[in-house]
């Protein structure tokens, strides 16, 4: 749907009063989300009423999304506590952080959350959360290259789940495919915690100059102000401080309903290309996207980050709908718009490349010389603010934290005590039960939906276990990304459940053979005021703070999504964690299967008897309880050394980690990668079922030829990681030894048939 044939939008703050000036009334500003505290502090900030306009203003800026004021004072861990990086060339506070990956070439990434619009409107919630986050990319200088989703929904079998596959699945893939960008993995998880609420998380890369590094700042008086893009209409009213700030009801709807966003990815492409151009020209200042509180957030965040004020009429903002007042406009969050500063010598070209590439652009206003943000209404003056209070001195809270009564029984409730099978025709059957779980079986039918290949540059991508990108077609230097997260482990333990989300992460990007030098985050919990959830927020906080400094990779910039919750049921704790690893060249990376017999398949690791929220006790005994796997960042580092070592000796050809389903499930998916089977014997005097089936972390598998094993076994014996021989690749089955024998084309069957069955 492109902006022309955008359908009319009604406000949905029709009970909000838009007056300019009303003073006799009393302003309604529960209505917008701003507690009274908040109100009387914005009273004593101006030293006077607000208009109606300026409230608007603060109620967005001062909103749980726009101003993590909830999450402020514990996410200042991840400055404290962050690991030096002479990669780091732009890290948090900023649109996106940006990390050199040699060669005079930077990439930035992030990751961010649309979790309640997709609800509402999975289509659209989901397509404008890949739109916005490919817009934050852009606004560092980057072109966009690749984008990938965490998915997270409710029961599979239940009717609302359904709707909210297809509608965000097609949200995810209309969106990218039509901007042209591959989407190289993610994840899709099912779990009844995510009822009514799932989670859509989006993150997008972008590669740039390590010179040539945008920033949001409105500097230079007399310099223009520029709205380039999309016209602004109603949809997206009140989406930061309402839809995005607030729980849902118990009847699965939010408390008020304000409309999601309308996405246009045709109008998406043109914006990026135009903005290169004017990037690659040098024709800007400063740049910033219109994402969550639109025309007030890239206004008011230009102006505070600059040298001076900034003057704006509304009345030039190009509208869908001509009945639009002030409020409306800055309250829209309308799509595919950018704000642009430029010197008065530049204006014209810059206006000139719009008109070329057919990008709508108005100069709405100018940089000025005095220290305040004024927006006037064909002459008369709505708001008069000094914006870096509205940016950045919104109020900070130091909620009240508890650990959850009911954690320690759940933690005693052992995964340990559960029925195990113990003959080889049991230890086949949970095989097959968990291949087929909604949680295990193929992603190829949401993956399908996406085009993972499009611009020529993608290495590898899902179902591997991370997305590879080449950056320099000379030198094959490429990235690796991988986003994971574990609600069970979240909920058994929040602070080891946020370092396991960052170990698997870290471990899927290693086995391809890359280094992990960078961290983005999207920390997705229910609602703030409950002090419960705070206590697990902290911990998942303070876990990962500890975790990326010990494994020296910086977090270069994330999400909050808090509100996560329908009624008063919160979903579990689930901070979703992207890595971002360098490969000098792509053409050694490791895929996570095996395309030949006749290799030596090596397991690399510890595996201990750890079962507490895994993937065994979750779909054969509904069972979630006890203690998730036990954490071992430093053996992560050294199996991360391993495998990159591997891959640049050229000893191993395809490697895979070890994570949900333990090692049965990561050798059915290396044999089914490209077809070709296996057969392994499990470490003599080894329990079986847990050789199969536990999550011990700091493990992964490699495929070796022959003449490789021995230099293998010595690297990981330099790094203290313990190697154990499994056996060989090649036929068309996958044998355990003395356990069972399972044809490929019955694993493919039970692995590929899921999803086509929920949701075909």
């Amino acid at each position: 749907m492109t902006a022309a044939t955008t359908p009319h939008v009604e406000s949905t703050l029709d009970t909000v009063e838009i007056a300019t000036q009303t003073p006799d009334r009393p302003q309604r500003y529960r209505e917008l989300g701003v507690a009274d505290d908040e109100y009387l502090r914005i009273l004593e900030i101006l030293g006077r009423r607000p208009t109606d306009t300026e409230l608007a203003m603060y109620s967005v800026m001062w909103s749980e999304h726009c101003s993590y004021k909830s999450s402020k004072v514990h996410l200042r861990q991840f400055g404290d506590k962050a690991p030096k990086s002479e990669r780091l060339l732009v890290g948090m506070g900023e649109n996106a952080g940006v990390v050199d990956v040699g060669n005079g070439i930077a990439v930035t990434f992030k990751i961010e959350s649309h979790n309640h619009p997709s609800y509402v409107e999975p289509y659209q919630g989901a397509a404008t959360g890949v739109g916005g986050i490919i817009r934050d990319i852009l606004t560092m200088g980057a072109r966009p290259i690749a984008v990938m989703d965490s998915l997270r929904f409710g029961a599979p079998d239940d009717p609302d789940t359904k709707r909210l596959v297809h509608g965000i699945v097609s949200g995810v893939g209309g969106y990218g495919n039509c901007v042209g960008l591959p989407n190289i993995g993610g994840e899709v998880v099912f779990d009844a915690s995510y009822q009514g609420n799932p989670l859509v998380n989006a993150l997008c890369v972008g590669v740039l100059p390590s010179s040539g590094i945008k920033y949001a700042k409105a500097e230079g008086t007399g310099n223009s102000v520029i709205l380039i893009g999309a016209k602004t209409g109603r949809d997206g009213m009140g989406g930061a401080s309402i839809l995005a700030s607030a729980t849902f009801e118990d009847d699965g709807g939010p408390a008020k309903r304000p409309s999601v966003q309308v996405g246009d990815p045709f109008t998406e492409k043109v914006l990026i290309e135009c903005c290169l151009e004017l990037f690659d020209k040098d024709l800007v200042t400063g740049i910033q996207d219109l994402g969550a509180a639109g025309l007030t957030c890239a206004t008011t965040e230009t102006a505070a980050a600059g040298d001076g004020g900034m003057h704006i009429y509304l009345e030039r903002v190009p509208l869908r709908e001509a009945s639009m007042v002030p409020l409306e406009m800055l309250m829209s969050e309308s799509q595919e718009r950018m704000l642009a500063i430029v010197t008065p010598e530049n204006t014209q070209a810059v206006l000139d490349v719009c008109a070329r590439w057919g990008a709508l652009a108005t100069v709405i206003g100018e940089v000025t010389d005095g220290t305040t943000l004024q927006m006037t209404w064909h002459g008369d003056l709505v708001v008069d603010l000094e914006p870096r209070p509205l940016a950045h001195d919104g109020p900070v809270y130091n909620r009240p934290i508890a650990k959850p009564t009911w954690l320690d029984a759940l933690q005693a409730d052992s995964a340990l005590l559960l029925k195990r099978p113990t003959t080889g025709d049991e230890l086949r059957d949970t095989l097959l039960q968990l291949v087929a779980s909604p949680n295990l079986c193929s992603r190829s039918w949401v993956t399908d939906q996406y085009d993972r290949f499009v611009l020529g540059n993608t290495a590898l991508a899902q179902p591997d276990d991370a997305g590879v990108i080449r950056l320099d077609e000379v030198t094959g230097r490429g990235i690796a990304l991988a986003t994971d997260g574990n609600g069970r482990y979240g909920r058994l333990d929040p602070y080891a459940g946020a370092q396991l989300a960052l170990s698997e992460a870290y471990r899927n990007v290693a086995a391809t053979g890359a280094e992990p030098i960078a961290v983005t985050n999207c920390l997705n919990f229910g609602s703030p005021e409950d002090p419960e959830v705070m206590w697990q927020f902290q911990q998942a906080v303070t876990g990962l703070a500890d975790a990326c400094l010990e494994l020296g990779t910086p977090v270069t910039g994330g999400n909050v999504s808090f509100y996560n919750q329908t009624g008063s049921t919160a979903v579990h704790p689930t901070p979703v964690i992207g890595v971002l690893g360098v490969i000098d060249d792509v053409a050694r990376r490791l895929a996570s299967g095996w395309q030949e017999a006749g290799l030596q398949i090596w397991l690399l690791g510890t595996t201990r008897d750890e079962f507490g929220g895994s993937e065994w006790a979750h779909v054969v005994h509904d069972h979630l309880g006890g203690v998730p796997p036990v954490v071992d960042l430093d053996a992560e580092r050294r199996l991360a050394r391993v495998l990159g070592e591997a891959s640049r000796a050229q000893l191993a050809v395809a490697a895979h980690d070890l994570s949900d389903g333990g090692l049965a499930q990561t050798l059915v998916e290396s044999c089914l990668r490209f077809g070709v089977g296996a057969t392994v014997a499990l470490p003599a005097g080894a329990d079986a079922f847990v050789s199969l089936f536990s999550e011990s972390v700091a493990r992964a598998i490699v495929a070796v030829p022959t003449a490789s094993e021995l230099a293998l076994a010595a690297l990981a014996a330099e790094h203290g990681i313990a190697a154990t021989k499994l056996g060989v690749t090649g036929g068309d089955w996958l044998v355990v030894t003395d356990q069972f024998t399972l044809p490929l084309d019955d694993l493919s069957d039970a692995h590929t048939g899921t999803l086509p069955r929920l949701f075909g």
